[in-house]
């Protein structure tokens, strides 16, 4: 099965205590923990959609990592705004504990599943570097997709994720959406909203459900996104 979560905003060597956000925060990896001990066996897929860690650099966040690789499961890690840990590729992929792996700009299968997608950005700024980094993270997307299109077979399940929502609060056809679509990829995942914004747990759009996974607002519980 694929499950998904992100957002967990993890600060084993920094000082963010995340329940300054609200009393909800108060022990949320515990609580991600034991839902993930009542879901996850060891040949599940865990996406986990970007802002894992609040770690600033590769060393600091081996401490997170390490509190993941105690649970069951392999892991599949996208980059998020926060991840300022995450440097080059390489380097990510060589501090990584054995069942972690990193998407970026390429496609990950793991048995019968295919993993594609790219972090995204925000949707709707009038800002120019904004639109800019926009544009790059859809050539980023489309590269990935492009891989996942060439790996594909009979049989094989396709995932998404985006750290950011595909869509703006209109929860209209977006470039990113679009890009799904022209891919057929039947469902994605991803992050970034807190609070209660636009979220909806589960949109239909273009072919293509697209799950939240923001913790908070999943209560702190792993999505269930494919059998």
């Amino acid at each position: 099965m694929i499950f998904s979560i992100s957002d967990l905003h993890l600060g084993t060597c920094v000082d963010k205590p995340m329940d300054v956000f609200g009393k909800k925060w108060e022990g949320h990896f515990e609580k991600i923990k034991q839902d993930w001990l009542q879901k996850v066996g060891e040949e599940d897929v865990v996406l986990l959609a970007g802002d894992l860690s609040w770690a600033m650099t590769l060393e600091d966040v081996k401490k997170d990592l390490a509190m993941l690789a105690e649970l069951p499961g392999k892991k599949v890690l996208l980059k998020g705004n926060h991840d300022y840990w995450w440097q080059s590729i390489s380097k990510v992929r060589s501090i990584l504990p054995e069942g972690f792996f990193a998407l970026q700009n390429d496609v990950l299968r793991i048995g019968k599943y295919l993993i594609c997608g790219s972090r995204g950005w925000l949707a709707d700024s009038d800002m120019e570097e904004d639109k800019k980094i926009y544009a790059r993270e859809l050539i980023r997307l489309e590269l990935s997709l492009s891989a996942m299109s060439k790996e594909r077979k009979e049989g094989d399940v396709v995932v998404g994720m985006t750290h950011y929502p595909p869509f703006d609060v209109s929860l209209s056809p977006s470039p990113v959406t679009e890009l799904f679509a022209k891919y057929e990829v039947p469902m994605a995942v991803y992050g970034h909203l807190h609070g209660n914004v636009y979220a909806k747990k589960k949109v239909y759009l273009s072919g293509t459900d697209y799950f939240l996974t923001s913790c908070d607002l999943v209560d702190f519980s792993l999505v269930t996104v494919s059998d």
